[in-house]
Order: C-alpha cells, then sequence, then structure tokens
C-alpha cells in the first residue's frame, strides 16, 4: 500500500523537513506554498491526502479545505496547525477536514493520522479532542453566539461587506477570486441566516462588527 501525500504549508524550510520525514509507504509527491497551489496539485499529482496548513499567505487552509471537499472527495485532508484555539479547529471540521493535529505532536502521531484517514476515519489528537469536546460542553450551556459560527476568513469578509465594500473589491483586497468571496458570501447567510449583502450590512452595524466613525 502506497499512500500520496501533498504537503501545503507557506513555510518551506517547515515543508521541506516534513517531506523529508516520510519513508516507505507514504511518499510525498507534492508541495504547495498555499490553498490556491494545492488545489492545482491535487489536479495534476493525484495525492490521497493533503496535510493542510491553516494561515497561510494567499488562499488560506480552510479556504481550501472547503474546496477540496467540495471537488475532490476522495482526497482526504489533515489540518496541520500551530493553532489551538477552537475556532480554527471548528473551522477545519466544518470545511471537511478529516483530521486535525498540533504541529507539535510527534511524527508517529502524524504517520498514525495519515494512515487513519487514509482508511476512511477520521483522527484526532487527544489534546485536540479534549477542546472539541469542552466547547461542546460549554455551548451547551450558553445561548449561541450566532457570528461564532464564522471562520476567521468569513468574519473578515462579513467586516468588508459591513463597510461597503463590493465582491470584486474584497476578492482584490484578500487576493482571492470572485468566485470564493461569492461562496464565502453563501456561507455566510447561510450561517447567519440572512438574506442580502443589506442583511450583512445591518448585522455588521448591530453586532459592533462595523465602526461607523
Amino acid at each position: 500500500m502506497r499512500i500520496n501525500l501533498l504537503i501545503a504549508d507557506d513555510h518551506h524550510l517547515f515543508r521541506q523537513s516534513l517531506a523529508n520525514l516520510f519513508t516507505g509507504s507514504i511518499q510525498v509527491v507534492a508541495q504547495a506554498a498555499d490553498g490556491k497551489e494545492a488545489i492545482a496539485l491535487i489536479n495534476e499529482k493525484k495525492p490521497d491526502v493533503v496535510l493542510m496548513d491553516i494561515g497561510m499567505n494567499g488562499m488560506d487552509g480552510i479556504t481550501a479545505t472547503r474546496l477540496i471537499s467540495s471537488d475532490f472527495p476522495e482526497v482526504k485532508v489533515i489540518g496541520l496547525s500551530m493553532h489551538a484555539e477552537k475556532n480554527y479547529i471548528k473551522g477545519m471540521l466544518e470545511a471537511g477536514a478529516d483530521g486535525y493535529l498540533l504541529k507539535s505532536c510527534t511524527y508517529k502521531q502524524l504517520s498514525e493520522a495519515i494512515n487513519s484517514v487514509y482508511r476512511g476515519n477520521k483522527y484526532l489528537t487527544d489534546d485536540i479532542t479534549r477542546i472539541v469536546v469542552d466547547d461542546l460542553l460549554l455551548d451547551n450551556g450558553r445561548e449561541e453566539n450566532p457570528e461564532e459560527l464564522l471562520t476567521n476568513r468569513e468574519a473578515e469578509v462579513l467586516k468588508l461587506y459591513a463597510e461597503g465594500l463590493s465582491t470584486r473589491q474584497i476578492s482584490e483586497k484578500l487576493f482571492v477570486s470572485v468566485k470564493t468571496i461569492g461562496t464565502h458570501k453563501q456561507h455566510i447567510l447561510k450561517k447567519l441566516k440572512l438574506h442580502s449583502v443589506a442583511d450583512m450590512i445591518r448585522f455588521g452595524i448591530r453586532k459592533g462588527i462595523v465602526n461607523l466613525n
């Protein structure tokens, strides 16, 4: 059994060092500096599993994971990040990631995760599982705050819409395609139960997301 692996991370030295660790049944077939490059390489290199960083320049890992889950459902994605905050973990899992590990994990854990998701399982390390479970327990005891449902990038897009920017202006500001911003907009509207950009602007003003002064 051979597992073809793609590593997406905007730190070249980390990416290369990680690639050098894998031997035997796990083969690194491609490396990408951001989500957009990763998606292009999936078409070319046909990886089985993608190790996906989150906070990359260009297309972030959450956006890329959502697009991969939609367009390449056979490809498994594992979030590999320095971020242990629940919003990053939740964002990746909601986007369709099959696993999530911190960059402080061991090589054994990383290998186990790759093999596990390749077989169709989900994989979270114990520390990540505790964060997820604690958040679920906390959610059961509080009133839901709708904007907490948004990923970091969705919250950023909401703020820019609330400030009056157009879809094209936002795409140029964030260096992503108009189509990607449109996708973010649809997710925002659905999660917040809104119907239009005007609703988003009113929501932003009401919640203090945008400052009118």
